[in-house]
């Protein structure tokens, strides 16, 4: 559908990008991204991708809003304390733009629903705060072949990465990155060790602009490499990630065939 003029107007900063312009829109409004979390990376990744005008955006989150959210996870606010947080992130992104079209997925992420929600949207974006999820949304994302952009807070540091194994070539997965968890003692939740709020926006902004890339196929992606942002240190590292050809999803030998091994 072509471009309205009032939408002409609002995406007027994007269209007149040559790498982005009229068509680049048009194809934003047609796209559909699942948000995981609306929490501090998906807050705002969220409100970027709806100014941006992705056309539909879902927000997959079973949580309510807390007090001690607020700190980072600006998506929501104060009178809105003990609000669902997709009710709540969704306020705010129609008011951000009511173009876009919000649909709130209250539901906690797990193996018997992970496919069908995926199977609606054309990209993924993990904001979410554990383990269990993260490769739980990599094998989904795997097997649905979407591209997933994910990434984690701790502290004052954040790092980001693509992940598209499904392509050929040097394309890896999260498990080529992290073949296991780690023992939970040894990562400490938010909660416990903090974090840096002002960090949540710089990574979950970044989460937003790699999924705008995605979207369009502009620039490099980061699959394949892994950015590192050191809040205290005012510096970024951008590393190579090497495909694991053991790799028990994505390796020539893989042990993991479907989502089975996610519902025990």
């Amino acid at each position: 559908m072509p471009i309205t003029d009032q939408e002409l107007l609002r995406y007027a900063r994007h269209v007149v990008l040559d790498e982005v312009g009229e068509e680049g829109q048009e194809k934003l409004l047609g796209s559909k991204v699942l948000v995981v979390g609306a929490g501090g990376l998906g807050s705002p990744a969220l409100l970027y991708l709806a100014a941006a005008g992705v056309g539909t955006l879902g927000i997959v989150d079973d949580d309510d809003v807390d007090l001690s959210n607020l700190q980072r996870q600006i998506v929501h606010a104060t009178d809105r304390v003990g609000m669902a947080k997709v009710e709540s992130a969704k306020i705010s992104l129609e008011a951000v733009n009511p173009e876009v079209r919000v649909v709130a997925h209250r539901t906690r992420l797990d193996a018997s629903n992970v496919a069908s929600l995926i199977r609606g949207y054309d990209l993924v974006l993990d904001g979410s705060d554990n383990f269990k999820t993260r490769y739980l949304l990599n094998d989904a994302c795997y097997f649905a072949r979407r591209p997933l952009v994910s990434a984690a807070l701790l502290r004052f540091d954040g790092q980001v990465s693509t992940f598209k194994p499904y392509l050929e070539g040097e394309h890896p997965c999260y498990r080529c990155l992290f073949a296991e968890a780690p023992p939970a003692d040894l990562v400490p939740r938010c909660e416990e060790a903090g974090i840096f709020g002002a960090v949540a926006g710089v990574v979950g902004s970044l989460q937003a602009v790699e999924a705008l890339k995605e979207l369009l196929g502009l620039g490099d992606s980061l699959s394949g490499s892994l950015l590192i942002y050191d809040g205290l240190g005012a510096n970024f590292r951008k590393i190579k990630i090497p495909r694991d050809p053991d790799c028990a999803l994505c390796g020539a030998r893989a042990t993991i065939r479907d989502l089975e091994p996610h519902a025990a």
